[in-house]
């Protein structure tokens, strides 16, 4: 295919080109009522481009067919048979996918260390979820993918689940072994799902891990804006094989897509995939180089423990993503927030990721000298620095098993049932009816369902008392908490 072209765009251009005037969405005009304060900030352009997708770039009665074109080209690039793109992000392509595969009542296997997108998906179908636990490495206290022989355990237990969905790689770049699940999965004729939202740039360079598609996933969903460059809220479906219907994946979009799509997400997508075709090995090669000298340095520094290879080589995950680079600062004597916190403060850099334990980075194609510089000097100040930060209660970090709780009853009924408000000391023992979600990264320690354990509240109110954000919880001071009320 020629992936010079890219259809969005070009439709784009030509509908600035011709001057149409637009009697519909969107209100402001292509800019023409944008309020001149806020284009001082955003930029005309931005309202210029902000076209309906009908009746603007692709009307249906002329068969333009601007999107479809620039989905075969997507799907070509990366090695799948057919692509969708979704302007709503990866949470809801992923509801979107899990709605493809079972339906209400039906099970479907899932990693329990899933984003809070996930389990809103159970809570929101209906699914029994069969969880399969992560691996825990208890002394950095992270949660790798679950391994193949965890997913044919569990299909062994549950022969009527519907299909997996495994999240790979994960906030800190850990990655399952895809094809090994897949084989697993297939064995049983039932079709696996990857939320790879960190994974967008895979295919794109031999050095990366494993692309889903290529490793044998039937359904793979990327977040774009995370690893990619594409804007905010660009997803992307990829689809191979005939265990998910492309027809119903088209369906169940539909029911909970937006029907005022973003033509500023397309045209990103569509740019971005003829970037990676035509110029990704060289950018991603450059930024793996990048990455292992940021890598590095970082290690040179005392009080630092930065994660890489070892990770693979301790037998802890298949694989991991170089670009992630992602630093232990528990020797320093402060908590992975609390160095953010400094580092926004005091440096005026943003990290990707933290947590009670480290801080992360994302090195994409867009770094330069500049920007690794500017890391490593800011670490190093940190480091420096690190003995004037206010010492914080420690948090009460659980063992890996007291994680593993039980689910008692489906998450939606939990959720949508009769409950009650509880001290949370009284609450042990009790269903929750509630997320509770520590941000970052964002990750439910508690489900809707679940058993609530004394070694869980003490972990998530020493959090509280840390600096943690729970704001899924109904009393964010985790005073109280949300549990399913007694007959």
């Amino acid at each position: 295919m020629d992936h010079s072209r890219v259809p969005v765009l070009e439709a784009l251009q030509e509908f600035r080109r011709r001057g149409d005037v637009v009697f519909g969405p969107p209100g402001h005009k292509q800019g023409r009522g944008t309020d001149p304060r806020v284009a001082e900030i955003l930029g005309l352009d931005v309202f210029r481009s902000d076209v309906l997708t009908l009746n603007g770039l692709d009307d249906r009665r002329q068969s333009q067919g601007v999107l479809e074109q620039a989905q075969e080209l997507m799907a070509d690039a990366v090695g799948a048979d057919q692509a969708f793109f979704s302007t709503c992000g990866s949470s809801l392509s992923v509801k979107t996918a899990m709605l493809a595969v079972a339906g209400p009542g039906e099970k479907l296997l899932l990693s329990r260390n899933a984003h809070k997108s996930v389990i809103a998906a159970v809570i929101i179908n209906g699914v029994e979820p069969i969880w399969v636990h992560p691996k825990f490495d208890g002394e950095r206290h992270m949660a790798h993918p679950p391994e193949a022989d965890d997913v044919r355990d569990r299909l062994r237990e549950h022969p009527d689940a519907k299909g997996m969905l495994l999240i790979t790689p994960t906030d800190w770049g850990t990655c399952a072994d895809v094809r090994a699940v897949a084989d697993v999965c297939h064995a049983d004729d039932v079709p696996l799902i990857v939320d790879e939202a960190w994974g967008a740039h895979l295919p794109f360079h031999p050095g990366l891990p494993a692309w889903g598609m290529d490793a044998g996933a039937d359904l793979v969903v990327t977040s774009v804006h995370k690893m990619g460059g594409a804007i905010e809220q660009s997803s992307v479906f990829h689809l191979q094989g005939d265990r998910v219907s492309p027809d119903v994946l088209n369906q169940r979009e539909d029911l909970l897509g937006t029907t005022s799509a973003s033509c500023l997400v397309y045209a990103a997508l569509d740019g971005w995939r003829r970037q990676m075709v035509e110029q990704g090995h060289d950018l991603l090669d450059e930024a793996l180089h990048r990455a292992e000298r940021v890598r590095a340095r970082l290690r040179e520094l005392p009080g630092l423990r930065v994660m890489g290879g070892e990770i693979i080589d301790e037998g802890l995950a298949a694989e991991f993503d170089p670009l992630k680079i992602v630093v232990d600062v528990r020797d320093l004597g402060i908590s992975g927030m609390q160095a953010t916190e400094w580092l926004r403060t005091n440096c005026h850099i943003d990290m990707g990721g933290s947590d009670s334990c480290r801080i992360s980075a994302s090195i994409t194609h867009s770094d330069d000298e500049q920007t690794e510089k500017l890391l490593v000097e800011s670490v190093r100040s940190l480091v420096e620095r690190a003995d004037s930060i206010e010492r914080q209660p420690a948090v009460h970090l659980p063992e890996p098993g007291a994680l593993e709780l039980e689910q008692a009853i489906l998450p939606r009924d939990a959720f949508f049932g009769p409950a009650e408000q509880v001290p949370a000391e009284r609450a042990v023992g009790r269903i929750a009816a509630e997320m509770l979600s520590p941000y970052p990264p964002g990750v439910p320690v508690v489900a809707p369902g679940e058993v609530i354990t004394a070694e869980i509240v003490d972990y998530l109110r020493s959090g509280i008392a840390h600096g943690f954000l729970v704001p899924d919880a109904t009393d964010s001071s985790l005073d109280t908490l949300r549990v399913v009320a007694r007959p």
